[in-house]
Order: C-alpha cells, then structure tokens, then sequence
C-alpha cells in the first residue's frame, strides 16, 4: 500500500477533469454497468508508464465524442475495487496503468501497459479518442 500523500497528486490529476475514483468492489460493478460508454483508468504509481498515461487520458477528453462516464481505480491502494475493475478486462491480463473503454458493460476498447509505456502521452490520447469516435 503506498502512502496517501505520494498518491493524492496522482489522483488528482484525473479527478480534476472528472474522473470519479472507485473505492471499492460494489463501485466498479455499479460504475461498468451504466449505460453508455465508460473510460476505466487503472491509475498507477510507475513513473515509466503512468507519467503519460494520466496526461493521455486527460488530453483525450479534447474531442467531440467522449465516454459517458470516466472512473478510475488505483493500482496499490485500492485492492479489491483494482480487482474487481480488472476482472471486468478479462482476457487481457492485469496491468498498471492500463484503461478499458466499455460500452453498456461490454469491454470495447483497451489499453494494456505495453500500449502505454514508452509512448508520449498525445500518441495514448490519440489512441483513446480513436476508440471514443468509434463507440461513444
């Protein structure tokens, strides 16, 4: 578990631009099964990776289409909820950061860390807005 001040900044940089952050199991549940279309975040404390993935996700919302609903859980500090949200991305397997587009429940997009990691942070919002003009 990491501490909540080395977090709080990661955090913000996505509830800032209206993220809502799930904390636990029955929040993922409740947040996938919206109707619409709706961007999971799988936040993480990896400077490799993360360090673009939030500035993506953000810089990707600058577009006409966009998910209903944008949520994010946290990679190491909110276990069960982080569980829960990969769960949902089967078959692709766990990783942090990563991010999932669903649309009425149904994964349509993803983002694993491999499409993330080494990569600036306006190729992984290009690569979002790509899934958002086509299923949002």
């Amino acid at each position: 578990m990491y501490p909540a001040d080395l977090v709080k900044p990661m955090r913000e940089e996505l509830t800032a631009v209206g993220f809502e952050e799930l904390q636990n199991v029955e929040a993922v549940d409740q947040a996938i099964a919206k109707e619409g279309t709706t961007l999971v975040v799988v936040n993480s404390v990896c400077g490799c990776a993360a360090a673009n993935a939030r500035p993506g996700a953000r810089m990707s919302l600058d577009n006409a289409k966009k998910p209903d609903h944008l949520v994010t859980v946290f990679a190491g500090v909110d276990k069960e909820a982080t569980d829960k949200a990969r769960a949902h991305m089967v078959p692709f397997p766990p990783s942090s950061p990563s991010m999932a587009l669903f649309k009425d429940g149904e994964l349509v997009h993803m983002l694993e860390r491999h499409h993330i990691e080494g990569r600036p942070a306006d190729m992984i919002a290009e690569n979002l807005r790509d899934a958002y003009n086509e299923f949002c």
